[in-house]
């Protein structure tokens, strides 16, 4: 198994994986999605609350709101040593106190921990009219994304490598050129040609094909990957990937001890 970075952002992390299998491709993207674990906030007290938002709306946003997460300082409740009832090392509060008329942003949330905050400062919670008053605290704790859509870090795909293959001379060059969404084809003097890097950007659409009549052949190697990874701000995405690996190699290491219990 081979891994090739193909662009690497700070959201946005794209790369190559050799000699896999579609079980492992699928179960490394099902991680990412639903096991890796980030900070939301899951409960809020409301002390006061005049605005034209009911209470249940503003915590429904508050809950959507995305938090940095530091996942060494912090842990889930569930193997928290304080079984749950709530300690610093697994629960974050945010104290919001405002008055109108202004709008409020997630930027004016109070976090007692200064790593874990908005990474969308100027999300909007609600909006007050004058005299309208906003105060509550809310509690932010560690969670995966198979819980609630919250806490998912990233949204993430792949495709098989495209293979695409011109047969013959093709006699409508310019046409299958411009029938291409991602410009994978150049016409020079009449005679079709792809451009070097066809495989980072083919979707696998096939309009090549419609357009020549299948003359341009597209086909796929099911035992390489692209993989595309856009991180919502929680975590970067090679964070995201190296946790998700963690945990596929964890639940096979508790899978194994199963076994050999039986």
């Amino acid at each position: 198994m081979n891994v090739k970075i193909i662009t690497k952002e700070k959201e946005r992390l794209t790369f190559f994986l050799e000699k896999a299998s579609v079980p492992f491709a699928n179960a490394l993207r099902r991680a990412c999605l639903s096991e890796v674990p980030t900070m939301a906030i899951d409960r809020v007290e409301f002390r006061k609350n005049s605005s034209s938002a009911y209470d249940e709306l503003i915590a429904h946003r508050l809950a959507l709101i995305v938090l940095k997460t530091d996942l060494k300082s912090y842990t889930a409740k569930e193997t928290c040593t304080c079984k749950g009832e709530g300690c610093a090392r697994c629960q974050l509060k945010l104290i919001l106190k405002e008055k109108g008329p202004k709008t409020v942003y997630a930027e004016e949330l109070q976090s007692q921990d200064p790593k874990v905050i908005p990474v969308y400062p100027k999300t909007i919670i609600c909006k007050l009219l004058k005299d309208q008053e906003l105060e509550f605290e809310a509690t932010a704790i560690i969670g995966v994304g198979h819980r609630h859509a919250k806490w998912s870090p990233c949204t993430i795909y792949y495709k098989f490598e495209p293979i695409v293959e011109i047969t013959k001379k093709v006699e409508n060059a310019q046409e299958v050129a411009k029938s291409c969404p991602r410009e994978l084809f150049i016409e020079k003097k009449g005679q079709l040609e792809l451009v070097k890097d066809y495989k980072d950007r083919c979707i696998l659409c096939y309009a090549c094909m419609d357009a020549s009549n299948n003359i341009v052949k597209v086909s796929e190697n099911p035992e390489n990957f692209y993989f595309e990874v856009e991180a919502w701000g929680q975590l970067e995405p090679k964070t995201i990937i190296k946790k998700a690996c963690e945990i596929l190699g964890d639940k096979c290491d508790e899978f194994e001890e199963k076994i050999k219990a039986l």
